[in-house]
């Protein structure tokens, strides 16, 4: 697959199947209109096509109501190439672009500039200044140059409807069980390793301090997770939450790598939850956190199939 910061016509993309986005997650509901615009573009032999945007217009509109992201640019780049697409074009998203009328949109950037074949959307697709391009705007632009308009229908998973707010609530809420069947993946938070209080290395249970999370952090609790170090994976526990046992109250984001042994200050990390296994709870005594420690990884390694 072929990553492209903004429009490069030599590089092979003009004449596909179009899908636009900001395919935040790449969700169940994301996969089924990939899964028809990679179907529409093999039979016709012409390339699939992803065209998204960074940052979220949203970011630029209304930056106070801008909701975390599910994934940053490299994973979704990931994850959109695991379904079979093959160019992912990211637009700068920028004041002006934003200003451009849904006619403008679809002449000069769907016509001259991706020279579509035929789009693939979803029914809440809106494109253009203030979102005037609804999906019946854009039926009405396509059947006027003759271009295939294939709109997907809502995806249902668990009598609930997938979309990136409803994931998000959900991992905001610990429940990243439903979450995962929601998104058809792991979620992944991404991350810094900072300095901690080094607490747990005194108590044998080093842990890497997550800082300046690009992702949503999910809510409160311990964790089953694997991370991925130089090409090594490892389980991983992860308490999310403050540590109420030595009286500490903020949030942090403390990962404990099983098997591992090194330096990871300064580095960045990505870590794919798994499952949520207990709240965070106060211990009367350290003997207590460290039984309570023990059975957590005992668990991770069970949630992960890593053998002690």
């Amino acid at each position: 697959m072929t990553v492209l910061h903004g429009f490069d016509s030599s590089a092979g993309y003009q004449g596909g199947f179009v899908s636009i986005g900001n395919f935040d997650g790449v969700h169940c509901g994301h996969q089924a209109m990939l899964a028809s615009l990679v179907q529409r573009a093999r039979s016709d032999g012409v390339p699939a096509v992803v065209l998204t945007f960074d940052p979220h217009p949203i970011e630029l509109l209304r930056p106070q109501a801008a909701p975390p992201r599910l994934t940053t640019l490299i994973h979704r780049a990931e994850l959109l190439e695991q379904f079979g697409i093959d160019f992912v074009i990211v637009l700068p998203t920028t004041t002006a672009f934003l200003a451009r009328t849904a006619e403008d949109f679809f002449h000069s950037i769907i016509l001259a500039e991706l020279q579509a074949r035929g789009l693939v959307e979803g029914p809440n697709f809106f494109f253009g200044r203030n979102r005037a391009g609804s999906i019946t705007v854009l039926k009405s632009f396509c059947a006027s140059q003759n271009l295939v308009l294939d709109v997907i229908s809502p995806v249902i998973v668990n009598q609930q409807l997938v979309s990136s707010s409803v994931i998000r609530s959900l991992i905001e809420s610990g429940n990243l069980a439903e979450s995962v069947q929601l998104l058809g993946h792991s979620y992944q938070l991404s991350g810094t390793v900072g300095r901690g209080a080094e607490r747990g290395r005194l108590l044998g249970f080093p842990t890497a301090n997550l800082v300046d999370m690009e992702t949503l952090i999910p809510g409160n609790g311990v964790y089953a997770a694997t991370t991925s170090i130089e090409g090594v994976c490892y389980a991983a526990a992860v308490n999310i939450g403050p540590n109420p046992t030595f009286g500490e109250l903020s949030k942090k984001v403390e990962v404990h790598l099983l098997d591992y042994c090194g330096d990871l200050y300064g580095k960045r990390m990505n870590v794919d939850f798994l499952v949520r296994i207990r709240d965070v709870i106060r211990f009367s005594s350290v003997e207590g956190l460290l039984v309570q420690l023990r059975q957590d990884i005992e668990q991770v390694r069970m949630v992960a199939g890593v053998s002690a």
